[in-house]
């Protein structure tokens, strides 16, 4: 076992969960990352290019390539004492319809890691998300949603989150009927996340990216009529900030357990999202507004706002960008990646 700082990220060679692992030894130059993934959606370059855009030379931590669920987690623990683990793997694709599959993959191995890093007294760290939402009624009141607010999801994943938020929930109501101290367990409600390494997400890549691109190739944006629908838009870097946080990694070392909305606090329409990549771009495009699916008007989260009135409070955290500046500066970014992977002309 490695005598530095030991951290088990899974998911850790996923979007959030590379620029996590950099964000460790940013903070810790010793610390040892152990990435745990299945290379199902991440990718050994996300953690390279993380470790590239922050200037830290070459990733020397270690990687399991295996799913979450194949591995004996009361035996890592026990191997590896880490001080603290960030569960981010997960199956993250909202049009992921096979039920079976998704559930299989999000809650099946929860209580294994739950009841391990509990055992262990590991601090533990993981990813819920805003799709525990669903539509609330604060959506149609167009107000920021409470943690309490959460439990009816529009999809499968929202609703494997939410499983595993029921057994947080379930265990913390045990632990104070039986007057006993709460493990560090917490869970963080992603909102809409955007920033530098997702580009491998495809589809499931922030709106942000995907505009950008086609704004980049001159085509004029597509978004639903008419742009007015409003999202809690987070950079990486703040979610990325909260996530430590919530490990007793940031401005307090001693967190209050429990689940906490991760988001900017504010909403971004998409047409100030289009407006941010003009101004980034130097261009003046106008969107094509297109038609919403039939399918997707029922489900779909119209508008989302994180409450993080107890984040602040419980772990200690406000979040720095703007969405608005952290769209401009970020499509700048794609905009020079692009250049310099353009090819040369003749």
């Amino acid at each position: 076992m490695p005598s530095s700082p030991v951290y088990i990220v899974t998911g850790g060679a996923g979007f959030i969960g590379a620029n996590l692992a950099c964000a460790l030894v940013a903070r810790e130059s010793d610390a040892h990352v152990v990435v745990i993934d299945d290379f199902s959606k991440g990718s050994y370059a996300n953690i390279v290019e993380a470790f590239g855009r922050a200037g830290l030379g070459a990733f020397c931590g270690s990687v399991t390539p295996q799913s979450v669920a194949d591995l004996d987690w009361d035996q890592a623990l026990e191997a590896l004492e880490p001080r603290a683990v960030f569960h981010l793997g997960a199956i993250t694709d909202t049009l992921e319809f096979d039920e079976r599959v998704m559930l299989r993959a999000n809650t099946e191995p929860w209580v294994e890691i739950l009841s391990a890093c509990i055992g262990t007294e590991t601090p533990l760290v993981y990813a819920s998300s805003g799709a525990t939402y669903g539509s609330p009624p604060q959506g149609e009141q167009r107000i920021p949603f409470p943690v309490e607010a959460a439990g009816q999801p529009n999809n499968v994943y929202g609703f494997s989150k939410w499983l595993m938020d029921v057994e947080v929930v379930r265990l913390f109501r045990e632990r104070k009927e039986a007057g006993a101290k709460l493990p560090h367990v917490v869970g963080l409600r992603y909102f809409n996340v955007f920033g530098p390494g997702e580009a491998r997400k495809g589809k499931m890549a922030s709106m942000a990216y995907h505009l950008t691109g086609q704004m980049l190739r001159g085509q004029r944006p597509r978004i639903f009529k008419m742009g007015e629908h409003a999202r809690d838009q987070v950079f990486v870097d703040d979610v990325v900030s909260c996530t430590l946080a919530a490990a007793g990694l940031g401005a307090t070392s001693d967190p209050v357990p429990g689940i906490y909305n991760t988001g900017s606090g504010q909403t971004t329409t998409f047409n100030q999202i289009v407006g941010a990549i003009n101004e980034a771009l130097g261009t003046d495009l106008e969107p094509e507004y297109i038609d919403m699916p039939e399918a997707m008007v029922a489900t779909y989260q119209h508008y989302t706002c994180a409450d993080i009135g107890q984040t602040k409070l419980g772990l200690g955290w406000t979040p720095e960008h703007d969405p608005c500046e952290a769209t401009r500066a970020y499509a700048a970014l794609l905009r020079d990646e692009a250049a310099r992977n353009a090819p040369l002309k003749a």
